[in-house]
């Protein structure tokens, strides 16, 4: 005997390369998934904390004096660029949890961290949010129509 699981919340995005042709890598949602939308929601709060680390440390590295050697970069860009890659390190982190393991590899398909990537995660993401929405209105009628009592009819679950 088998059984099987309904995959109808089940949502599966191909990722292409820069050249637009198909990598075989496919990152999947599982809208039923209860712990979707929290996963969202730190995602955005985590990129957000991680946004103003970045800016504070910046200010820290510009209050600092900035002396030259002989090397391509001064000491404060030096630093600098530690923390930015500090940044995509965490941010990475951070994605992952909501893309699902390795999901920011996946999408840069090969490519090491560059300016833009986030951005360009962001505009990948974007289609789904509205559905993500979607899902935690539909959670609160599930649950509404679940566990609804005589006294709680008239009521509304937010």
């Amino acid at each position: 005997m088998e059984i099987q699981l309904k995959k109808s919340d089940i949502l599966e995005i191909g990722i292409k390369d820069e050249k637009g042709n198909p990598t075989g890598e496919y990152l999947t949602f599982d809208f039923g998934d209860t712990s979707l939308p929290l996963k969202y929601q730190q995602m955005v709060e985590d990129y957000q904390k991680n946004r103003v680390y970045v800016q504070n440390q910046f200010r820290i590295i510009d209050k600092k004096q900035d002396h030259k050697g002989k090397k391509l970069l001064s000491a404060n860009e030096e630093a600098k660029i530690k923390v930015l890659n500090e940044f995509y390190k965490k941010q990475m982190e951070v994605y992952d949890r909501f893309l699902g393991k390795d999901g920011c590899k996946k999408l840069l398909n090969g490519r090491s961290p560059y300016w833009e990537m986030f951005e360009d995660i962001n505009e990948c993401i974007e289609p789904i949010v509205p559905k993500i929405y979607e899902t935690i209105d539909n959670m609160k009628a599930r649950i509404m129509g679940k566990y609804k009592t005589k006294k709680d009819e008239g009521e509304t679950l937010e």
